[in-house]
């Protein structure tokens, strides 16, 4: 199998970061691979390190034709049976070749960019089928999940608040993800301590609800980390607060590193968790709701363990490296019969 991913995307972020541990497993199962990225010193780095020469290119806008006559070449000299563009701007750079061109989306981007493509991947089974509803046939869509690192060896962040259980939160720090809803909700939870890892435009607003609330200095702003694991390992409870969230890699994140989780019931999270068996759900952009189901974990910490089991052997089965690359091998096997 001779296989081209091209991504086009920002520096940080989880299709981003997907990307790399897939093109990486997909690499050590023996496809042979072109990764073909914008210019990003890091994480031509870590694809480096891990066995790949990735070509970087600029994936401007729409008269960047240099990316595209540069990625034409690239193309008609590997030979891909099979090239996989990340959502829109990647697409949008394709040229037409004698190849299986596949589009890979992570949320409902418009699907007038993907008309030339000959199948769509989405990472959730929402996804699929509003791929489906728009006009798209079940034989052009398929399902493959996303995978994330096994975090249960993870020795725990040694570097986190003590004295009261710790809720963790991870993403940027944009309205959707709903933080302000989590500070709310902690105004009413003594008991508890915050932990927000991630950056964004908001970062100055968060900081100054917590201290209008009288909870700064129970909220520790960490900045971006990638010590996922370790704060995981180290938390209390993993809470996902977001007013929107297309699929929620932070929960599959929890799950492998065997911490219990506690999402809103948006798109992502709602396809992922049984409530009651592997995790709550609760309303988005509720913080008594929040904070009353917060409260309820700390109560009952062996309801929390259970969770947190059961978590960790969906992910297992589910979303672990293993099973998402048999799944990507078979769907490769496919789309080239």
């Amino acid at each position: 199998m001779r296989l081209a991913q091209v991504m086009a995307g920002a520096h940080h972020g989880g299709a981003e970061l997907f990307f790399e541990r897939l093109n990486l497993g997909l690499h050590k199962a023996g496809v042979s691979l072109l990764a073909v990225i914008r210019r990003d010193d890091e994480r031509a780095a870590r694809l480096a390190a891990g066995g790949l020469a990735p070509l970087e290119l600029d994936f401007g806008g729409p008269f960047d034709f240099l990316t595209r006559i540069a990625l034409s070449r690239a193309l008609g000299k590997f030979a891909p049976r099979v090239a996989v563009s990340w959502m829109s701007r990647a697409t949008d750079h394709m040229p037409r070749g004698n190849f299986v061109h596949v589009a890979r989306l992570g949320g409902p981007y418009p699907l007038r960019h993907y008309r030339r493509c000959d199948h769509l991947v989405g990472n959730t089974e929402g996804l699929v089928a509003w791929f489906r509803a728009g006009g798209w046939p079940e034989a052009r869509t398929h399902y493959l999940p996303n995978f994330v690192p096994d975090h249960a060896a993870a020795a725990p962040a040694a570097d986190l608040p003590l004295g009261r259980p710790r809720l963790l939160a991870l993403g940027r720090l944009h309205r959707e993800k709903g933080f302000d809803v989590l500070i709310k909700a902690l105004a009413t939870l003594p008991e508890a301590t915050l932990i927000i890892a991630g950056d964004g435009a908001e970062k100055a607003a968060l900081e100054t609800l917590a201290a209008t609330l009288g909870v700064r200095g129970r909220v520790s702003f960490l900045g971006w980390r990638d010590d996922t694991g370790a704060l995981l390992r180290a938390a209390d409870l993993f809470v996902c607060p977001s007013r929107h969230e297309p699929l929620g890699n932070v929960v599959l994140e929890a799950w492998s590193a065997g911490c219990p989780v506690l999402a809103t019931d948006c798109a992502g999270p709602r396809e992922l968790i049984n409530p009651g068996a592997d995790g709550l759900l609760v309303p988005s952009d509720d913080p008594a709701a929040l904070a009353a189901c917060t409260s309820l974990f700390l109560r009952e910490p062996a309801r929390a363990a259970a969770l947190a089991k059961a978590g960790r052997q969906r992910f297992l089965a589910e979303f672990a490296e293993a099973p998402v690359i048999g799944r990507w091998l078979r769907f490769l096997e496919t789309v080239t019969k």
